[in-house]
């Protein structure tokens, strides 16, 4: 990419990236003035603060450790991969945007199917309310890792670094459209097509027989096409015997598995009937 094609995909996506903050901005207005679903303030407010905190110490983090790997793995080998043939255009952001969004509902499904992931993406699913700041909620060691397979996708595809920002942002819009705590005009057709709020609520239901479903970030096609589409109204949100009401429990909860719990729980003596 020459120096001006660099500068114009730059402003392309810091203006892509001001609108997605923007629209966190205004989701978490909307959620409130209006929301879906009433949580108890003291639950609300505890989500609030806990994620926040986990996006702050997360990124610093992430920084201290240079994860920014992917666009420098990208800037690397953008000549090589599937695609690198391709010029840039519309057609070829298309394309990587598909197989990046199907890429990412297979590393979803596996996050839940893997007991070793799922000890670390549990802590997004800990939330026991659902508004938009549930997007930041996720462990550090689960970021890293989905750092580290996005960097295999851009090795394996051989896409530009300003396109693979592009759609990170674009992703990054829609984690905070579906966690959002509202109600959404003709929701019912547009979920046909995109993955809505109703959509991820469900993905988010303490019941696992309920939230082992709904994977896609974008593209509602992934779970129609694979089977993992469920249409329904959770009763109950977040994990049974998950309790995380500072960052400093939702990070240890990773260390401390279900099967581990319940085996605590079956130590402690239970009383004559």
């Amino acid at each position: 990419m020459n120096a001006i094609g660099t500068e114009n995909g730059i402003l392309f996506n810091q203006g892509l990236f001001g609108l997605a903050i923007l629209a966190f901005v205004l989701l978490l207005a909307l959620e409130k003035k209006r929301p879906y679903r009433f949580f108890p303030p003291k639950v609300y407010k505890e989500s609030i603060v806990t994620n926040t905190m986990a996006f702050l110490v997360n990124n610093l983090i992430l920084a201290v450790l240079r994860a920014s790997s992917l666009f420098l793995v990208a800037q690397q080998f953008a000549g090589y991969g599937l695609l690198s043939s391709m010029p840039n255009g519309l057609l070829k952001w298309l394309l990587a945007f598909a197989c990046f969004d199907l890429a990412i509902y297979a590393w979803h499904y596996a996050s839940h199917q893997s007991e070793y992931l799922w000890r670390f993406h549990k802590i997004h699913h800990s939330d026991k309310s659902f508004n938009v700041s549930t997007g930041f909620r996720f462990h550090v060691f689960d970021l890293l890792l989905e750092i580290g397979y996005k960097c295999l996708f851009v090795v394996v595809f051989g896409v530009d670094a300003y396109l693979v920002l592009s759609i990170e942002i674009v992703e990054l819009f829609f984690i905070f459209f579906h966690h959002a705590n509202i109600r959404v005009p003709n929701e019912e057709a547009l979920s046909q097509f995109i993955i809505t709020p109703s959509l991820h609520r469900t993905h988010h239901s303490k019941l696992r027989s309920e939230h082992d479903s709904n994977y896609g970030i974008v593209l509602a096609l992934w779970d129609r096409m694979f089977g993992t589409r469920k249409e329904m109204v959770p009763a109950n949100i977040g994990l049974d015997l998950i309790e995380a009401e500072n960052f400093i429990q939702l990070f240890s909860l990773a260390f401390i598995t279900e099967r581990k719990i319940r085996q605590l729980l079956g130590w402690i003596p239970k009383g004559k009937k």
